[in-house]
C-alpha cells in the first residue's frame, strides 16, 4: 500500500509481532479489503482465509467457514449434552455430537494444526453460535486447551451492514445461551475479546456534507437536517430509461431481477449469451456470477471486479452501455469518457488450502477455476448484493422498510450526493441500526491505547514463541505413545521388527526434557523483569537451540530413513503413516526451534518481526536437504531393498521444490513463470486448470506489456499474414476483421497481433 493509516499500520504490526486477536471494522469506504490484501500478502504467519458465504470467501481469496472446519449446517448449542438433533425441520448439535459424527482428512488436520493466523472476512455475517462452534473444534484439533486452540484471530467486517441470519425456530433455542447473535455474542468473545481497531480514514467519499450524514445514520443519530439534506434528492418521477448511467437500488431479489429483465426486453435487437469456462472443481453454489449472461447491444452493465491491468480502465461498480457483441467479443462503451473497451474475462478461483511437506507453511491449492466477463445486467441490484461495489449514480427505491443498516449500506455506495436520487423520501422509521452494535462499538481503542497494548503483546508474542518452541513435552509424548504401541503388536508383525530402534529413538529424546524445562524457567525468569536484556536472552537461545537441535536433527535423520525403508516393504501401510505423523509433528518441531533463534536475533538487531526478517534459505531447505542426506545412506545402508523390482509407495510423491513463502503472484505472473520454464501454453493451461484460451489472453497482455514478443509465440509466416490483415486498422472491434477473414484467422491470434500493435 502507498500510504497506511495510523490504524492500519497497528493491524499490520499487531498482526505480525502479538498473538492478540483483533476486530478489524471502519465504515464503507475505509479500505477493509485493501488492507486484508496487504496484510495476507506481508504476514509471516501461517494464514488461513474464511468467510460464512461462498461468495464471500471467493472474494476474500479464502474458503467457507462450514467447509474449512467440517461444521454440518445448523445452529451449534454450546454445552456437552445429547440433545436432539431435530426441533421441527431446524438440526441441532452440541459439543458431544459434533465430537462424535465429525470425520477430517488429514490434509484439512494438517492445515489446522500448522494455522497460526485465522482471519474471518464478512463477520458481520457469523453467528454467535458458529464462532463457538469454530472455537471448539480448533481446541480438539489443535489439542490445545486455549482460545480457538492457540490461533491468533483476525475478525473483518462492518456490523452495521449485513446481519447474521437466524430463523425465529433457531432463536427459541439458542436464546437460552446467547443474548444477541452477532459474533461478539459468542461464549468465547465473551470471555476473551479481541482488541477493536477501526478505519477512521473514507477513500469513498470526499464530500464532508456526505459523510456526515452517513456517520449520523451509521450511529442511529440521523437528525431532521440530515433527512431534510437527503429528502432534496427526492424524484418520484425520475424517469430511469431517459437518464442512463444510473441503477437501481432495491431491497428485494425479485423486485430488482424484473427491472433487469424488462429493461433487456425493451432494446431492440437480437440477445447473445454467453457462458463460463469451469475448470477443475468449482461448485455451482460459489458461482460468483449468473451461469448465462445474456446481453444487447445498448444493455446497461456493472463491472463486478476491479481492472487488474496496468490501464485501470474500470472499477468494482463502473456503469457502461454495451457497445458491439459477438461470439467472442464485447465492447462496452462508458459515455461520460467517450471511451470504449474491448472486456476481459475475468478468473475467479476454487481454492482449498495445503500444508507444504518441507516447510510446514500453509499454501494454497488452486482446484477449479471459472473465467467469465466481469460484467452483469446493471438497470438494478439488492441492497445486499451492492456490498463493496462504488457507484457514481444510483437511484435508491425505499419505498419498503429498510432493515437495520441497509439504509446506510445504499447510501453508502454512493461517492457523492450528486448522484444521488430517492425515488421516495426517506422515513425515519424502520432505518434504526442495531442497539448492541452500538453499545459493542465503545470497546474501540484509542491511538494511546493501541501503542501501549502493541508493547506489552509484542513481549507477551515473544515469550509464548520461545516457550512453545523450546517445549518438547507435546513431541516427547507422541514418541512415548508411539513406543508404547509396539505392545499391542502381533509378535510376528512387520511392525514388531523396528521395535529397538523406536525404544533409541524415544529414549534419546527423552533425555531432553529435564534440560527443556530448567530452559523454560529461565526464559520465564527472564521475561518476568521489567526491562528484559534482549542480548543476553539471544545468547541464551543460541545455546539452548546448538544443544536441542542437535539431538532432535539425529532423530529426524533417523526417522526419515526409516520412513524410505519401510515404504519399500509390502502391506504396512497403517506403520508407514503412523511414522509419516510422527515425522510431520517432528520436522515441525524442528522448523519452529530455528524460527525462534531467528526472531531473539532480529529483535536484539531491532529489526521488525516480518515475513521478510523470519524467513531463511536455512528454514525453508531444512528438510530437503535432509532428505538429501538420508537418501546417500539409504543407497548405502539399504542396497538390497534398491535392487528390488518393487516399489511399494503408500503416499503420493511429490516433487520437491526449494522456495521460500512469497507473496502471491497475479494470474499473469504464473503464467509467465511457467512459460520461462519452457512449458507450452496447452500445458500451461493444464497445470493452472484454465482454458488454452484464457492463457493466451495472458500473452496478449504479457505482450502488451513488452515482456513476451509476439515472435516467441507465433511464426514469422502468421505474423506476416497478420499484418495484412491489421493493413488500416484503427481500433475498431476485432470482430469485424474476424467477419472478414473467418477461420483463416484465429480470435487468439488477432488478440496477439492487437496487443502487439500498443
Amino acid at each position: 500500500m502507498e500510504f497506511l493509516s495510523a490504524e492500519a499500520n497497528y493491524t499490520l504490526q499487531f498482526i505480525n509481532q502479538t498473538n492478540k486477536s483483533i476486530f478489524l471494522t471502519g465504515k464503507a469506504g475505509t479500505g477493509k479489503t485493501t488492507l486484508l490484501k496487504e496484510i495476507i500478502k506481508t504476514t509471516h504467519k501461517n494464514t488461513v482465509v474464511v468467510a460464512p458465504t461462498g461468495i464471500a470467501a471467493l472474494n476474500a481469496g479464502g474458503v467457507t467457514i462450514h467447509s474449512m472446519f467440517q461444521l454440518p449446517f445448523g445452529a451449534f448449542l454450546p454445552d456437552n449434552k445429547n440433545i436432539s438433533s431435530f426441533a421441527g425441520n431446524i438440526k441441532f448439535e452440541s459439543r458431544a455430537t459434533l465430537a462424535r459424527h465429525f470425520k477430517m482428512n488429514g490434509t484439512k488436520k494438517s492445515v489446522i494444526r500448522n494455522m497460526e493466523l485465522l482471519i474471518i472476512d464478512e463477520v458481520s455475517m457469523l453467528r454467535a453460535d458458529i464462532l463457538d462452534a469454530i472455537d471448539f473444534m480448533l481446541r480438539k484439533i489443535r489439542k490445545l486447551e486455549r482460545p480457538f486452540g492457540g490461533v491468533q484471530v483476525l475478525f473483518i467486517g462492518d456490523l452495521l451492514q449485513l446481519p447474521p441470519v437466524v430463523k425465529n425456530e433457531e432463536w427459541q433455542l439458542l436464546k437460552n445461551y446467547y443474548s444477541g447473535m452477532f459474533f461478539f455474542h459468542s461464549h468465547v468473545m465473551q470471555q476473551y475479546p479481541p482488541l477493536y481497531i477501526e478505519l477512521e480514514k473514507i477513500y469513498r467519499q470526499t464530500d464532508n456534507l456526505f459523510i456526515n450524514v452517513l456517520n449520523n445514520l451509521r450511529q442511529n443519530k440521523i437528525t431532521n437536517e440530515d433527512i431534510s439534506v437527503l429528502n432534496k434528492f427526492v424524484q418520484p418521477n425520475f424517469d430511469l430509461k431517459n437518464n442512463k448511467g444510473y441503477i437501481t437500488l432495491t431491497t428485494h431479489n425479485s423486485k430488482a431481477d424484473l427491472i433487469n429483465e424488462q429493461s433487456l426486453k425493451d432494446l431492440i435487437g437480437k440477445s447473445s449469451f454467453y457462458s463460463p469456462e469451469i475448470v477443475g472443481d468449482f461448485p455451482e453454489k460459489i458461482y460468483p456470477l449468473e451461469e448465462k449472461l445474456e446481453l444487447k447491444i445498448g444493455a446497461q452493465v456493472m463491472f463486478v471486479k476491479n481492472d487488474l491491468n496496468f490501464e485501470k480502465q474500470y472499477f468494482n461498480g463502473k456503469m457502461g452501455v454495451i457497445s458491439s457483441l459477438s461470439s467472442e467479443e464485447i465492447r462496452v462503451h462508458f459515455p461520460e469518457e467517450n471511451k470504449t473497451i474491448e472486456v476481459d474475462k475475468y478468473e475467479w478461483q476454487n481454492i482449498r488450502f495445503k500444508v507444504n511437506e518441507d516447510t510446514k507453511e500453509i499454501e494454497e491449492e488452486v482446484v477449479g477455476t471459472f473465467v467469465h466477463y466481469p460484467i452483469k445486467l446493471a438497470w438494478a441490484i439488492t441492497v445486499h448484493k451492492s456490498q463493496g461495489l462504488t457507484f457514481d449514480k444510483a437511484a435508491l427505491d425505499v419505498s419498503q422498510v429498510f432493515a437495520p443498516g441497509q439504509a446506510y449500506v445504499a447510501l453508502s455506495r454512493l461517492r457523492s450526493l450528486n448522484g444521488l436520487i430517492l425515488l421516495s423520501k426517506i422515513q425515519m422509521n424502520g432505518i434504526s441500526s442495531d442497539v448492541d452494535v452500538l453499545s459493542y462499538a465503545e470497546n474501540k481503542s484509542t491511538e494511546e491505547a493501541l501503542a501501549k497494548s502493541l508493547v506489552k503483546e509484542t513481549q507477551n508474542f515473544v515469550f509464548q514463541y520461545l516457550t512453545n518452541a523450546f517445549n518438547f513435552k507435546d513431541l516427547i509424548q507422541e514418541w512415548r505413545n508411539h513406543f508404547y504401541s509396539y505392545n499391542f503388536e502381533a509378535p510376528k508383525s512387520v511392525k514388531i521388527k523396528h521395535t529397538s530402534w523406536a525404544k533409541n529413538q524415544y529414549e534419546q529424546l527423552a533425555k531432553i526434557e529435564i534440560f527443556s524445562e530448567k530452559f523454560l524457567s529461565q526464559i520465564h525468569s527472564l521475561f518476568s523483569k521489567d526491562s528484559i536484556d534482549n542480548d543476553f536472552v539471544n545468547e541464551r537461545c543460541i545455546a539452548a537451540y546448538d544443544y536441542f537441535f542437535n539431538i532432535l536433527d539425529q532423530i529426524a535423520e533417523e526417522l526419515l530413513l526409516k520412513l524410505e525403508e519401510i515404504k519399500r516393504i509390502k502391506k504396512v501401510k497403517a506403520f508407514y503413516e503412523e511414522l509419516y505423523a510422527l515425522e510431520e509433528i517432528h520436522i515441525n518441531t524442528i522448523l519452529k526451534l530455528k524460527k525462534a533463534k531467528l526472531l531473539t536475533s532480529i529483535i536484539t538487531q531491532g529489526k521488525k518481526i516480518t515475513k521478510e526478517n523470519l524467513t531463511s534459505q536455512d528454514i525453508a531447505t531444512y528438510k530437503i536437504n535432509k532428505l538429501v542426506t538420508v537418501s546417500e545412506r539409504f543407497r548405502k545402508e539399504f542396497s538390497t531393498l534398491i535392487e528390488e523390482e518393487e516399489t511399494y509407495t503408500y503416499y503420493e510423491e511429490k516433487p520437491k521444490k526449494i522456495k521460500t513463502k512469497a507473496p502471491k503472484k497475479s494470474t499473469i505472473e504464473e503464467t509467465l513463470e511457467l512459460w520461462n520454464q519452457n512449458v507450452s501454453i496447452e500445458e500451461i493451461a493444464v497445470l493452472r486448470k484454465l482454458t488454452p484460451q484464457t492463457i493466451f489472453n495472458h500473452f496478449s497482455k504479457l505482450i502488451q506489456m513488452e515482456i513476451v514478443e509476439i515472435s516467441d509465440i507465433l511464426t514469422q509466416d502468421r505474423i506476416s499474414v497478420l499484418k495484412e490483415v491489421f493493413n488500416g486498422y484503427n481500433d475498431q472491434s476485432l470482430s469485424e476483421l474476424k467477419e472478414k477473414h473467418g477461420e483463416s484467422i484465429s480470435w487468439d491470434e488477432l488478440r496477439l497481433y492487437k496487443a502487439s500493435l500498443k
